[in-house]
């Protein structure tokens, strides 16, 4: 941000958790938004509140979208709306207690949204639209802004656009003028061409471009949206507010935009510039990487903390602080990594991973999983969006539908088996409840006139269901898999307990010397030692044991402080073991 003056930037998060990265549909194209930016101001029960019926008749009856692709979009949106931890549990009560789909949509008419705001946010959707003119004049393809950026930044910023903060103001530099455009009335748009120089912008229009335009007006000062920023008298003359109409010109607004944007000083590439850098020792003999972190969280005002994790390489690392309460988080490029975020998280990305193991408490918003290799993922998410990734399982509790999107294979979807003393305090400190859940019913999401690979996913048998355990102290009242554990897998589980207690039975009664009991008991430890090797999973209980004290210090220090519980290989740990 400059020292003096004001600076507008585009938020970070209706790009990072509300545009689906897959090419849109060339039904939310400007043109026909303008359309319907004309046709809702007409109908009743359009504006300023756009009902879900509503919007399915435009969707399914205008747009000739899918009904499921409709819903897709309006309950992304929600992902958006900020609303409270309880209300965000109320409504996830009221649909857990519909019991057929006529109840079902009962419920979802009950949703309303802000027109203008869904409106931008559909044509947010083109940013992730990839095409030969835009690639041409530097959009899409790498341009002249990389000479500035170092090398890291421009690899991390690059590879999920939905992260780069240079491409959402490119973004919005470029398509300024349409989106201004659907904020107008349905006489504006007819005239505007001719009129440009006395169409204007009422507040109400004004204040739904909020959505994805905030700012300050200097260097330190409160971040405001940029209906409240243009509430001061000076900033308001600058931009063409009109104390007669109570409107803003639309081609000074326009002008005065384009001199005042900025990018994101809170965003990824500040992050990676002036964030904190926490670096981790080794804990394995034989590892040649460090881990790298950095996080912004002591510099940015409340909903702009990020957390960036790159190359966690044959380590164990677990995290449970305030520095991440409420983060976005993205892991990238890790590899054979077993990496525990146990706190309320806002948004986690996880890009680039290969064989690791990733647990993380109540995410608030999104999972994103993109071009990952045998990725294990444990969480409760709002959703869980998956991307050109193979051999990955997934483990989820979430109210919405998984979304799978293109050049997926080889996928599992299994039930969230895990729990940590703090998650339902952590749930409900999110919004998130035990119902309804979803995680067996993906939505398969193809690019437009194709048909999605409905084989590239399965369902976890619950005979390859082994719960997982978490393995660190904590304080907190869980004691158990939130919700429980579907009827056929807990029905495995228990029989497997069965087995065990036979077995213990069948030892104590067949009145072993203390040589037979100990010859016993090398043979069961030589058998597990066979079997952590051969899985792999001797990696993980290593590096669960810090192997100095410098390295115990560097896990458990003030920031992050996660207890390490001491693993020891016996016969009562392959229990937990074996869920890896």
């Amino acid at each position: 941000m400059e020292q003096s003056g004001v600076s507008v930037w585009p938020r970070l998060e209706p790009f990072l958790l509300g545009t689906l990265q897959v090419t849109p549909s060339t039904k939310l194209s400007a043109h026909y938004l303008r359309k319907m930016a004309a046709y809702v101001r007409t109908r009743d029960g359009c504006y300023p509140r756009l009902g879900w019926p509503m919007w399915r008749h435009i969707a399914c009856g205008k747009l000739l979208l899918p009904e499921e692709l409709a819903w897709l979009y309006f309950e992304t949106f929600e992902l958006l709306v900020a609303r409270s931890p309880e209300e965000r549990l109320e409504r996830a009560e009221a649909l857990s207690q519909c019991s057929s789909p006529k109840e079902l949509d009962r419920q979802r008419s009950k949703l309303s949204v802000n027109t203008v705001q869904f409106l931008l946010f559909l044509y947010l959707q083109q940013f992730n639209h990839i095409s030969l003119r835009t690639s041409l004049i530097g959009e899409e393809w790498p341009s002249q802004r990389s000479r500035w950026l170092s090398d890291r930044e421009t690899k991390t910023s690059s590879q999920n656009k939905n992260w780069d903060d240079q491409a959402h103001l490119t973004f919005v530099q470029t398509h300024l003028s349409e989106l201004l455009v659907l904020l107008l009335e349905p006489e504006q748009l007819t005239s505007l061409g001719q009129k440009l120089c006395e169409t204007q912008l009422s507040q109400d229009s004004l204040q739904g471009l909020s959505l994805l335009l905030e700012g300050a007006t200097g260097h330190g000062r409160p971040v405001q949206p940029l209906h409240r920023l243009l509430s001061h008298s000076p900033l308001q003359a600058q931009a063409g507010f009109s104390k007669l109409s109570r409107g803003y010109v639309l081609h000074r607004l326009k002008a005065w935009l384009r001199q005042t944007l900025r990018v994101n000083p809170f965003g990824v590439l500040a992050c990676l510039r002036s964030g904190k850098k926490m670096y981790w020792t080794q804990q394995v003999e034989g590892a040649v990487k460090r881990a790298k972190i950095v996080q912004n969280v002591d510099m940015v005002p409340p909903g702009n903390k990020i957390v960036l994790w790159s190359q966690v390489y044959r380590q164990t690392l677990a995290k449970d602080s305030e520095t991440l309460s409420g983060a976005n988080v993205k892991l990238q490029s890790c590899n054979e990594a077993f990496i525990y975020l146990l706190s309320p998280l806002k948004s986690v990305t996880v890009d680039k991973c290969r064989n690791c193991t990733v647990v993380l408490g109540a995410v608030e918003s999104l999972v994103h999983v993109q071009s990952c290799e045998n990725v294990r993922l444990v969480c409760v998410a709002g959703r869980l969006t998956v991307g050109a990734s193979t051999r990955c399982t997934f483990h989820i509790l979430t109210p919405m539908r998984p979304l799978l999107l293109p050049s997926n294979s080889s996928l599992t979807l299994g039930p969230f088996h895990a729990h940590y003393p703090l998650l339902e305090d952590h749930m409900a400190s999110v919004g998130l409840a035990v119902v309804p859940n979803l995680w067996d019913q993906p939505l398969l999401l193809g690019t437009e006139g194709s048909t999605p690979d409905a084989g590239c996913y399965r369902i976890l048998p619950p005979a390859e269901l082994w719960p997982l355990a978490v393995p660190f102290q904590m304080e907190g009242d869980t004691c158990e898999v939130p919700g429980g554990l579907p009827p056929s897998y807990q029905k495995v589980v228990e029989t497997r307990k069965c087995r065990v207690q036979e077995w213990y039975r069948s030892v104590n009664e067949a009145h072993l010397s203390r040589a037979q009991k100990q010859q016993i008991q090398v043979l069961v430890e030589q058998k597990f030692y066979e079997w952590l090797s051969e899985t792999g999973h001797r990696l993980e209980l290593d590096t669960l044991t810090p192997t100095s004290p410098s390295d115990v210090s560097s896990i458990s220090d003030r920031s992050w402080d996660a207890t390490l519980t001491k693993a020891q290989p016996n016969s009562q740990s392959r229990g937990a073991t074996a869920a890896f």
